[in-house]
């Protein structure tokens, strides 16, 4: 399991959830249901933390939960 923040928002426009990953650029996926949506972000964040290591690129720690303002 990540432990990587999720937003998670409903897209009219694209007439799906989507879930963001605000430390992971970029990193993204939708559903159209919440479940969904979750399920593929878990599976995206996988895949960017994947190629990000392969790539030498350096991966952001969690910080936990992320203030907005």
């Amino acid at each position: 399991m990540n432990k990587y923040e999720v937003v998670m928002y409903w897209s009219a426009a694209d007439d799906a959830y989507i879930a963001e990953v605000p430390e992971l650029p970029g990193c993204m996926a939708d559903g159209k249901t919440r479940a969904e949506a979750l399920a593929a972000v878990e599976r995206v964040i996988d895949e960017w933390l994947e190629t990000a290591a392969a790539l030498g690129r350096t991966i952001p720690e969690s910080k936990g939960r992320l203030q907005y303002a």
